[in-house]
């Protein structure tokens, strides 16, 4: 079957690669012209992992992932410790290991595996029509591309999804701009195993370790949408929004080199909806279901739809239209959940409430780990990746 996928990011590429290997000729076309992931680094927790030990790929992800062993919240004012404790029980529940890795090294690993020569970048989509048998694509420079199936992994503001839906789905904002990238590990900043968050005002500065002796750096500002921001600023919204924060805090911000790893992302979500087929195309990752950050399960739920993907087409025989209809039906309302999971847990974290986030500082300094673990466990276990298996106490 010639499939077309519109889309190189995490949840194209692992699409690819899980339908490649069931034989089928399939493209990646991408509108970038060259490989630069938005964003610094992402969670892969233990449903992201699997999907990607799944396709082969089990050594590669755990040599590129960070050894996070402990997590800890710190008192972004004072600097003392609020709680920590072992991430171990996620291991021994899920069965796999989670871990931080790099967005581009991730992103190069996939691409690379599903083989560059079947990627054409700088293919921007236009338009996309159907036959009775086929699906054709129109590409903004007048070249075409005809397939049996098309997978729509074109993100956010997928042009996939208005051919799918109809249009009319907007995003909301989250009500926070959260800003990104990577440091060399610094024990001023954290221990090195570990992921620490420090927390104060509704706003978070977080770190994870990843590959390379590296922090993974992620801190969240509470305010408007649309707010000016030129890159020459560099850090400058950090160090106004965190002034007299703790030491560790300054010492992160001050280890930043905006030329190289800073990004500024305004978080939006769409509310879930389940009509991600029509005829012989589908959606996937943010296309299907863009979330907030705020639970780490965004690339999760998109490798979940490479996976559910890959065992509808080699376990169902009745055509494609059939098989597109059982992946929708086993993963829309999955991943509605984890949005509406993630949104609940950015209006918790950042004081749009003032009661309700004093009142999870508060629960954070009597907290031992067993109720953050099971929130992150929570989001586990209902992935189609456990195959009905559940978790192990």
């Amino acid at each position: 079957m010639r499939i077309i996928i519109i889309g190189a990011g995490i949840g194209g590429a692992s699409a690819g690669i899980a339908l490649k290997r069931l034989g089928h000729d399939v493209t990646i076309y991408d509108q970038i012209r060259e490989n630069k992931p938005v964003g610094a680094a992402l969670s892969l927790w233990s449903n992201g992992v699997k999907v990607l030990n799944w396709l082969g790929l089990a050594d590669e992800v755990a040599e590129l992932g960070g050894r996070m062993d402990m997590m800890s919240y710190v008192d972004g004012h004072t600097g003392e410790t609020m709680c920590r404790f072992s991430l171990e029980p996620v291991t021994t529940k899920t069965g796999q290991r989670p871990y931080p890795v790099a967005r581009a090294d991730l992103q190069a690993l996939l691409m690379e595996t599903f083989g560059m020569a079947d990627i054409q970048l700088g293919m921007k989509v236009v338009e996309i029509a159907e036959s009775d048998d086929t699906v054709t694509v129109t590409f903004a420079n007048g070249e075409t591309a005809t397939g049996d199936m098309l997978i729509g992994a074109d993100g956010a503001r997928s042009l996939t999804r208005d051919y799918v839906t109809g249009g009319g789905i907007e995003r909301s904002y989250s009500g926070y701009t959260n800003f990104n990238g990577l440091i060399p590990v610094d024990e001023r900043v954290s221990a090195l195993d570990q992921w620490t968050t420090y927390v104060a005002d509704g706003k978070r500065m977080s770190v994870m370790p990843v590959a390379g002796d590296r922090f993974y750096y992620f801190c969240d500002i509470p305010q408007p949408s649309g707010l000016p921001y030129d890159r020459s600023d560099g850090a400058a919204p950090l160090r106004e929004a965190f002034a007299g924060w703790a030491p560790a805090v300054q010492h992160l911000i001050d280890a930043i080199e905006p030329e190289v790893s800073l990004n500024r992302v305004e978080i939006w979500d769409i509310d879930p909806f389940h009509t991600w087929v029509r005829g012989r195309v589908a959606i996937l990752g943010d296309a299907a279901h863009n979330t907030a950050p705020d639970i780490g399960q965004g690339a999760c739920s998109a490798l979940e739809d490479s996976f559910v993907l890959g065992i509808v087409f080699a376990t169902n025989t009745m055509g494609v239209e059939d098989a597109l209809t059982r992946y929708q039906r086993i993963r829309s309302e999955r991943a509605g959940d984890l949005v509406l999971r993630a949104r609940r847990r950015s209006q918790e974290t950042h004081a749009y409430d003032e009661a309700v986030t004093q009142a999870w500082y508060d629960g954070l300094w009597k907290e031992t780990g067993e109720g953050v673990i099971k929130g992150i466990v929570g989001n586990i276990v209902g992935s189609p990746v456990n195959l009905g298996g559940g978790l192990l106490d």
